[in-house]
């Protein structure tokens, strides 16, 4: 062979290597990504050639499919209750994909999670459509109702968890939206997802668990743990060494106090007419680090899964002695989902021992069999059973005796602990302040709902009546009320 027909054939040797890696690249290691990117239309063609599987809440599907009559797309998704539940199922649209557990548990209510490939395989012999399997969530219908109603027009989200096992039990936001607006792929769905960008409201966002707010005083029983765990405060009745013009470190500026009472005030006092100084110099006393390390025990500075991911809440690593003073009553850099200030108050009325929240709580294949069941998991311990006992105190005594007297259940055998907050927010606090209400009912055999509740905006409110305890309270309320009706 003479060297030019060498070369061609060397060349030619290389392009079908070359041709032979490539083809092996993306048939074995990037099948995956390819399979399930979002730009591969097959992956939306067969995710509704065949009835998807149900999400479900009390035994009932909140989700359904019906025949589009489309060449493509054969079946479309419904909603019952579209708006109150779609925090929780999230969408799955023919045009734009699918997100929370529509999209997690994909697999799963399409059939085509591994773990169907014996239901698959059988439905090919007995000749049976092919259907997806049912996700069962930890939701109570009833709680997440009262949540949805409560909050009305009003902007905000309401979480409500099981203290003893983290099952979450409402998660509710609004404004809200309805997924089956946009289930399909016309140009009435297409103008329904475009109204939905390109509102300021902000409707498809998930204010329970990826909005972060300043917390205001409803973190105060953070602080409260940190100050009762590190011995800064032993007796929840003895009076504390705080100053009325008590001065923020590394600042002339002194605390301001929204009520009287506050000079020296024990931290039961303290809590119940929540002084910012008592608090603010507890934080001080207590540390930077070891505020972080309580704030952490709680869940703060990291992601949650439930299985959608929550945004990360914040306590400053770096912040200053001041900052710290600051962070300490839920101003400077804190912030929070509602998530996180519900698993707070999980924790403090499960005696101390925090639960990791879930909303899933098992997995059905068509046949009815368990595909995966979800137990409770412990998550951390922030405090002792016996500071936690002291916190439960300080909490029902703001109920019975302080600003959360709205949430006073009145009911035989049930006490209601709390503690309301009003967050500032905005460039020198211009805007409408939030009203925050956390909150938890405990019985006999202990206590089976922790509720946290935001109101980000209420409209037709004066800002000076924007309140925890007159706007908040209310709906945790009446959620409290309808998780302790369902169990009897």
């Amino acid at each position: 062979m003479n060297k030019p027909l060498r070369r061609v054939a060397i060349f030619c040797g290389l392009l079908i290597l070359a041709l032979l890696l490539r083809d092996n690249w993306v048939q074995f290691v990037r099948a995956d990504e390819l399979t399930s990117h979002p730009k591969n239309t097959r992956v939306r063609i067969e995710r509704y050639a065949n009835e998807r599987g149900n999400i479900i809440v009390d035994g009932k599907p909140i989700t359904g499919s019906v025949d589009s009559k489309d060449e493509y797309y054969k079946y479309k998704r419904t909603y019952t209750d579209g708006p109150m539940w779609a925090p929780v199922t999230g969408y799955a649209s023919q045009a734009y994909d699918a997100n929370q557990i529509e999209k997690i548990e994909d697999g799963i209510l399409t059939g085509n999670d591994d773990r169907l490939f014996f239901d698959r395989t059988l439905s090919m012999f007995t000749g049976e459509k092919k259907r997806g399997g049912d996700v069962v969530t930890t939701l109570n219908g009833a709680a997440q109702k009262a949540a949805f109603e409560g909050l009305g027009d009003n902007t905000g989200a309401v979480v409500a968890i099981e203290p003893s096992t983290g099952k979450i039990l409402a998660l509710a936001s609004t404004p809200s939206y309805d997924p089956a607006s946009f289930a399909g792929y016309s140009k009435k769905d297409e103008k329904a997802w475009v109204a939905l960008e390109n509102d300021k409201s902000k409707p498809k966002q998930n204010r329970a668990i990826r909005e972060i707010y300043p917390p205001g005083s409803v973190f105060k029983v953070v602080t409260a743990a940190a100050a009762l765990e590190n011995g800064k405060v032993t007796d929840i009745n003895a009076a504390t060494e705080t100053p009325e013009g008590w001065k923020i470190p590394l600042s002339t500026v002194p605390m301001k106090n929204h009520s009287g009472g506050c000079a020296n005030a024990s931290l039961n006092e303290a809590l119940r007419v929540s002084c910012n100084s008592v608090f603010a110099k507890l934080g001080d006393d207590v540390g930077r680090d070891k505020m972080v390390e309580m704030a952490e025990k709680f869940g703060f500075n990291a992601e949650q899964f439930t299985p959608v991911r929550s945004a990360a809440s914040v306590y400053d690593k770096k912040a200053d002695r001041g900052g710290n003073a600051l962070s300490s009553i839920g101003q400077f850099n804190t912030a929070t989902t509602p998530l996180q200030m519900a698993m707070v108050t999980a924790a403090i009325a499960n005696d101390g021992k925090l639960m990791k929240p879930y909303m899933v709580d098992k997995l059905v294949a068509p046949n009815l069999d368990v595909i995966k069941q979800n137990d409770p998991e412990e998550m951390s311990r922030p405090v002792s059973p016996e500071n936690a006992q002291k916190l439960q105190q300080m909490m029902e005594n703001v109920v019975s005796k302080g600003t959360g007297g709205n949430a006073d259940l009145n009911m035989d055998g049930v006490k209601v602990g709390g503690k309301t907050g009003t967050a500032q927010h905005g460039e020198k606090n211009a805007k409408r302040p939030y009203a925050w209400f956390i909150s938890y009912a405990k019985t006999d055999q202990g206590s089976p709902v922790a509720v946290a509740v935001i109101v980000e905006d209420s409209e037709g409110t004066n800002r000076e009546d924007i309140s925890g305890g007159g706007l908040a309270a209310p709906i945790a309320k009446d959620v409290m009320k309808a998780v302790l009706k369902s169990r009897g």
